[in-house]
């Protein structure tokens, strides 16, 4: 088997559980290293926090409000654009279930999740309950019950909120402005959702320059 293959690769994950680009990211980034590691190679994934809007509500509201906030009467076709390149990654994005809230409380899960070795499951789990469930994921009995149905054990804890706020804090001052931002062993970057092949070639090169 070619060394390359063989290889452990470290790979830092910078996602937003409420970002629709770093869903799509996530979802590739998984194909691609289910591949890597069928074919023998290895991979650490580590998840960095961030928040694409820090200030939003603990308490949900319909997602829909945000659009028509922010986009007007643009809304109802950039979400059918979005669903539309989902549903081509075999996503279910259903918009018009989703709540928009805070995303502090899932930080603190999937951080405290990826410490014990379930970071994957449980970001998958997680952008699946708000995407296309509508699951409130700043609803601590919510965010329990979505970490048990991920395989995470009940004796595991989320990360404390001071530890997660300094981690925050270090991420934007890594200059990370957007979402999903993949770094492959500490050298190779791509910020937006790529493909499933460029990130499978990013895990057999290892290295290269940031795109």
């Amino acid at each position: 088997m070619a060394t390359h293959r063989t290889a452990r690769r470290r790979v830092e994950l910078i996602l937003d559980l409420t970002c629709v680009h770093s869903y799509l990211g996530f979802h590739r980034f998984q194909a691609a290293v289910r591949r890597y590691r069928a074919a023998g190679g290895e991979a650490d994934v580590e998840f960095l926090p961030f928040q694409v809007a820090p200030d939003a509500p603990a308490e949900g509201v319909p997602l829909t409000e945000i659009h028509r906030r922010d986009f007007g009467d643009r809304a109802g076709e950039l979400t059918a654009h979005m669903a539309a390149v989902g549903a081509r990654d075999g996503l279910v994005l259903d918009f018009g279930r989703a709540v928009y809230v805070n995303t502090f409380e899932a930080h603190r899960l999937l951080v405290g999740a990826a410490a014990e070795g379930h970071g994957e499951a449980v970001a998958e789990r997680l952008f699946r309950a708000y995407f296309t469930e509508g699951a409130d994921l700043s609803d601590p009995a919510t965010l329990a019950s979505l970490a048990a149905e991920a395989g995470l054990p009940a004796t595991a804890a989320p990360v404390a909120a001071e530890e997660l706020r300094a981690e925050l804090a270090r991420v934007r001052g890594l200059g990370t402005h957007a979402v999903p931002h993949v770094v492959f062993d500490g050298t190779t970057a791509f910020t937006g959702a790529r493909s499933e092949q460029v990130y499978f070639s990013a895990l057999e090169a290892g290295s290269g320059s940031a795109r």
